[in-house]
């Protein structure tokens, strides 16, 4: 994987193979970003990944200088490695954590202005997992929530969805508590 903008552009960050995951590839993540820099000021977000995998977009956000990130994915191996990288980077301002994304939910008692869900392919609880996420006031007034999800995954009547974007096979959905019609 390699880091598409940032202090750290064009860094290539070698995953071990064995770590069960699917990174979010970099023609979508080129695209993803395109769309959160118009919506956030890098320096002043506080993020969070769930589903964090590689680590791929926390290396990302730090690259882009968020202010702050934390990560969760229930693989120790996962969190080892972005651990290590993250040292690497030079970068601080983290905490990870090892556990189910339905577990470390309601603990969270801050907010984010980004959270980042990208579940695994066989994962059944898109909708649950967008409500549980507002429902424990993760996300801040201005923030956005986005979730990568398959094709046959459709966000478009939840009431804080705002946009679909598809880039390749990779689907992406929006949502923000903001008002829209401001």
């Amino acid at each position: 994987m390699r880091i598409i903008s940032g202090k750290h552009k064009g860094k290539t960050i070698h995953a071990p193979e064995q770590l069960p995951v699917r990174p979010t590839t970099d023609i979508a993540k080129e695209g993803l970003f395109n769309v959160l820099s118009g919506m956030l000021d890098w320096e002043q977000t506080e993020a969070l990944d769930l589903f964090a995998g590689t680590g791929n977009i926390s290396y990302e956000l730090i690259s882009r200088g968020v202010k702050r990130l934390e990560a969760v994915d229930r693989n120790s191996a996962c969190i080892r490695f972005i651990d290590q990288q993250l040292k690497n980077l030079k970068f601080s301002e983290y905490k990870l954590f090892r556990t189910d994304i339905f577990i470390a939910i309601p603990r969270f008692k801050q907010q984010f202005d980004l959270i980042f869900c990208d579940p695994p392919y066989d994962f059944e609880h898109y909708e649950r997992l967008a409500n549980e996420i507002f429902k424990n006031n993760l996300l801040k007034s201005q923030g956005v929530l986005v979730i990568e999800h398959p094709r046959t995954v459709n966000f478009e009547n939840h009431p804080f969805f705002i946009m679909h974007r598809k880039y390749g096979k990779v689907n992406f959905s929006f949502f923000t508590l903001q008002d829209q019609n401001q």
